[in-house]
C-alpha cells in the first residue's frame, strides 16, 4: 500500500489562507465585480429606442477600431438611406455619445443611419482621436480608419452614398474636419461641436496651445474654385463658456473654411427657442451659396448643446445641436440631390 506524502507545514497554511480567501470572494466578491464591470456593462448596453445596434470593426495599416451603427426599424427592400457619421469626444465612446445627443432618436423619425467609430484607449488613454498627430502620421491613420468603417457600412447595409455627413465634438470634430480635407467628395456636410480647425496643431504640445486659442491656424491646402466645387459646407457649434476649447476655435474654423472658398460673413442673427440659451448665427457665403455657418451658444461650456441630461458632456439647456447638425446635412442633400 502507498502511503501518502505528508503534506508541508506551509502548503497546509497557503490552503488554510486559499480557503479563506475563497470564502471572502463568495461573500463580497460579486458585489465588488459587478461594482467593477458597470462601465463595460454601460458600454453594451444599446441605447434605448426602437432600431438595431450592429457592432463592427474596421481594419487598415493604422490598426483596427470598433463602430457601432445604428440602422432604423423597418427598412424596405430597396429602400437607400442617408448616413450620418458620428464622432465622439475625449472620455466617451460610441455608446455615450449615442445616449448623449440621442441622433438615433432623430434617426428613426427622420429615417437615416448613424456610424460611431470608436477610438481605442491603447491609442489614446482619454479615448480622444489623435487629430493633431500629424507630424508623425497618426492623425491621417485614424482617419483612413474612419473612412475604411464608412466604405463597409456602404457596402453592407443599404446606404445612399450620395447622402453622407459627418459630425463630431470636441476632438471628434477636429477629426471630422480632418477627415472631410481629405476627402471632401464623400460628404455633403461636416459639423464641428466645440472642436478646433484643422491645419492647427501637429503634436500634443501644439493641441494644447491650440485649445487655448493661441496657435495661428494655417491656410487649408485648397484654392476657391476646388472648395467650389468639391469641398462640403460647414456647421460650427461652440459655446462662449467654453472653458476646455477657447470659443475663439469656433470663429477661427468657420473663418478658414470660408477663407479657402473666398466667402465673406454676413450680419449675426440672434436666435433663442423657448427658454434654451439663445444663440448667435452668422453665415459665410460666396455668390449666394453658404460656405460655413458659425452658431455661438451664450453660456454654452464644453458640452454637446441640448444633449441628454443624464450623459457627461452634456448640457440640456442648450439649444438641440442634434436637430441643428441634421436639418443642416438634410439641407445639403437636397441641394445636392
Amino acid at each position: 500500500m502507498k502511503r501518502r506524502p505528508r503534506t508541508s507545514t506551509w502548503a497546509k497554511s497557503f490552503e488554510r489562507s486559499l480557503n479563506a480567501m475563497t470564502r471572502l470572494a463568495t461573500a463580497s466578491g460579486t458585489r465588488a465585480l459587478n461594482k467593477a464591470l458597470k462601465p463595460a456593462v454601460a458600454r453594451r448596453t444599446p441605447p434605448p429606442g426602437a432600431g438595431a445596434w450592429i457592432p463592427g470593426v474596421s481594419m487598415g495599416a493604422a490598426g483596427a477600431r470598433r463602430f457601432r451603427l445604428y440602422r432604423p426599424p423597418e427598412v424596405q427592400f430597396g429602400e437607400r438611406l442617408p448616413l450620418m457619421v458620428m464622432l465622439h469626444g475625449c472620455g466617451q465612446d460610441a455608446n455615450s455619445f449615442a445616449a448623449s445627443t440621442r441622433m438615433n432618436r432623430i434617426a428613426m423619425r427622420e429615417r437615416f443611419m448613424v456610424l460611431y467609430p470608436e477610438q481605442d484607449r491603447l491609442a489614446n488613454a482619454q479615448g480622444c482621436w489623435n487629430w493633431f498627430d500629424t507630424g508623425s502620421g497618426r492623425a491621417y491613420g485614424e482617419a483612413a480608419l474612419i473612412m475604411k468603417a464608412v466604405d463597409q457600412v456602404c457596402l453592407l447595409y443599404p446606404v445612399d452614398k450620395a447622402r453622407v455627413a459627418i459630425a463630431g465634438l470636441s476632438a471628434g470634430a477636429s477629426m471630422a474636419a480632418l477627415v472631410v480635407t481629405r476627402h471632401p467628395g464623400r460628404f455633403k456636410a461636416v459639423i464641428m461641436h466645440s472642436g478646433i480647425p484643422p491645419g492647427t496643431a501637429h503634436s500634443s504640445l501644439s493641441a494644447l496651445g491650440a485649445m487655448h486659442g493661441h496657435r495661428a491656424t494655417m491656410p487649408l491646402a485648397a484654392t476657391p474654385s476646388l472648395m467650389e466645387a468639391h469641398w462640403p459646407p460647414l456647421l460650427v457649434i461652440h459655446g462662449d463658456g467654453d472653458g476646455v476649447v477657447s470659443p475663439k476655435n469656433g470663429l477661427a474654423a468657420a473663418q478658414v473654411w470660408a477663407d479657402a472658398a473666398g466667402a465673406k460673413a454676413g450680419q449675426a442673427r440672434s436666435v433663442q427657442r423657448g427658454k434654451r440659451y439663445p444663440m448667435s448665427v452668422t453665415d459665410f457665403k460666396r455668390r449666394g451659396s453658404t460656405v460655413a455657418t458659425l452658431v455661438a451658444v451664450n453660456g454654452l461650456a464644453h458640452a454637446w448643446s441640448g444633449g441628454a441630461a443624464s450623459q457627461a458632456f452634456s448640457d440640456r439647456q442648450g439649444p438641440d445641436a442634434s436637430r441643428m447638425v441634421w436639418g443642416f446635412a438634410a439641407k445639403q442633400f437636397r441641394v445636392e440631390g
